[in-house]
């Protein structure tokens, strides 16, 4: 087959969580900083369409794409690693495949014939493997595949694989599998066997991996790497080694030393222009090693016991603790266990308050206590979507006078619904996709902090969300000191709310920390972090 683009497959196997995404991107950005164009997508082996009806607990953050796809939290990682836009192909389900067949046998497309797992369903991830890199014309396409070789929910995608690559040709495609090399702490030796049994299992699939990333505690010797590579059919230098380090924003590096980037481009037949020119990546690493200052964020959420559930998150703080020569300590707090009468024990020494999105009334309580918090004591303020409207609420109540404002989310009753569902969503009733999603223009209004920070009037940020900011009481709002900063001039929704009097208090209807990347921190983390050590600094 004729191909201008080039795919690399990233399979896994062992174990779960050994960091696929981090490897995808880490190679995308090597090869990037060779002079490629390069775009990474995700296959996600589960039967829900995508994972906007998924609870943080099950899968982490849903993170969203400028175009309004809800898909899976690798998406960040490769938006963050390439500082480019994913779109809905970058992400495709075991569902959305499923659907997509089942509808067209519903049409009659498949003219009468019975419907099976190979060839249709094998075709429709085949489709959707190549669309993304035709559609946009990349030259190389990297294709991660979740889940774990041997797992029965992969098994379509891995003979998707196979079929494309005998497709493609030898030269076209290059699959790199991950797997883990433990160290048994009471024989004090790296073993080899998993990954040999790990390989076995993808060649009785009938693919044979041409490059091995080798998950390690302890650096491999030349001789296990030769082993390795004898026992796997694949070439010595190929068996690649990625060794625990500090941040993900290592791995590249780590990658680069190991000529992860140099070997695979051998192998797609493809020239090393250049070689990958890092030097503001290494500028970025050196600040996150080298902080001048220290502060503490206070993250108020619901689902603080699994890190990855605000993960965009905790990496703008990163990115923008960065750009202040600054380490971000993020303290998380369980809003469901922070109240009035303990707000002041678990956030008195912070030096900013970030309190996040989420949807439903559980841990609700805590959150209007951290705002309250925050707004009473001065103390630098950011509120995420929910995390706006619980700074709205608390305004109504503890400043308006209105002690029974509330959402209509969470009291459809409340006579005060300063947050109120928006017209569009009134007739909606399934859940999945259904949201205001994706990316909206924003005008911010002039003087304000809003302006001040993203230095223009005009904005574009990312949305997930079905309730609002009822302009009812934008009047009776701004008279007791709380502005709209920001408005879409198309809607008139309310996307930003400030207290112009206070220290640094603003709270978006928008997700900013999807825009956040290596390369360009988001303006409002840049922003908030500056404020809390401003704040250190002088008190």
């Amino acid at each position: 087959m004729e191909t201008s683009t080039k795919y690399i497959f990233v399979t896994g196997g062992v174990t779960s969580s050994l960091g696929k995404g981090i490897i995808a991107s880490s190679l995308a950005k090597l090869l990037q900083a060779s002079g490629y164009s390069v775009t990474i997508q995700k296959l996600d082996p589960y039967l829900n369409v995508d994972p906007g009806t998924l609870s943080p607990y099950e899968h982490g953050e849903c993170y969203v794409t400028e175009d309004g796809a809800e898909t899976d939290l690798d998406l960040g990682h490769y938006e963050r690693f390439l500082n480019i836009h994913t779109t809905q192909l970058n992400n495709v389900t075991t569902g959305r495949i499923y659907q997509s067949v089942i509808n067209k046998e519903r049409r009659g497309d498949y003219l009468g014939k019975t419907v099976q797992v190979v060839p249709h369903i094998t075709d429709e991830i085949k489709r959707c493997i190549q669309l993304v890199g035709t559609k946009h014309r990349f030259d190389v396409v990297i294709t991660e595949i979740g889940g774990t070789v041997g797992d029965i929910e992969s098994l379509p995608y891995i003979e998707a694989m196979r079929q494309l690559r005998y497709q493609l040709g030898s030269a076209n495609s290059v699959v790199i599998h991950l797997t883990l090399v433990p160290y048994l702490a009471a024989a004090g030796e790296l073993k080899t066997k998993p990954t040999q049994h790990s390989v076995k299992t993808l060649l009785e699939n009938g693919v044979q991996p041409d490059i091995l990333v080798l998950r390690t505690e302890k650096n491999l010797s030349m001789e296990i790497r030769k082993k390795v590579a004898l026992f796997c059919n694949v070439d010595s230098d190929a068996v690649i080694q990625s060794i625990d380090v500090p941040t993900i924003y290592d791995v590249p590096i780590k990658m680069s030393e190991e000529k992860l980037d140099q070997i695979t481009l051998r192998k797609l037949n493809l020239p090393q222009n250049k070689v990958a020119e890092l030097c503001k990546w290494k500028e970025f690493l050196n600040k996150v090693k080298n902080p001048k200052n220290e502060i503490t964020i206070a993250l108020v959420g619901k689902y603080t016991q699994l890190p990855d559930a605000y993960k965009s998150i905790s990496e703008s703080f990163v990115h923008a603790g960065a750009a202040n020569e600054c380490k971000v300590i993020v303290k998380t707090i369980n809003s469901e266990k922070l109240n009035d009468d303990n707000v002041n024990q678990l956030l008195g020494e912070v030096n900013g308050i970030l309190v996040a999105h989420g949807f439903g009334n559980r841990g609700i309580d805590g959150k209007f206590a951290a705002v309250r918090f925050a707004r009473e004591n001065n103390i630098p303020f950011l509120g995420i979507c929910l995390g706006m409207q619980c700074a709205v609420i608390e305004f109504a109540r503890n400043v308006l006078g209105y002690s029974d404002a509330n959402s209509t989310e969470m009291e459809t009753a409340t006579e005060h619904p300063v947050i109120d569902i928006m017209e569009s969503q009134k007739k909606i009733t399934e859940k999945g996709g259904t949201m205001r999603l994706g990316a909206y223009p924003c005008k911010l209004k002039k003087n304000s902090l809003s302006e001040k920070i993203y230095k223009q009037t005009k904005i574009s940020e990312r949305h997930r969300h079905r309730y609002e900011f009822n302009n009812t009481y934008l009047e009776q709002f701004a008279k007791a000191g709380m502005i709209a900063a920001g408005i879409n001039e198309t809607s008139g929704l309310v996307e930003i709310m400030e207290i112009p009097s206070h220290r640094w208090f603003i709270g978006v209807q928008f997700h900013p920390e999807y825009k956040s990347t290596v390369l360009n921190p988001h303006p409002l983390f840049t922003g908030f972090v500056k404020a809390a050590m401003e704040m250190k600094n002088t008190d």
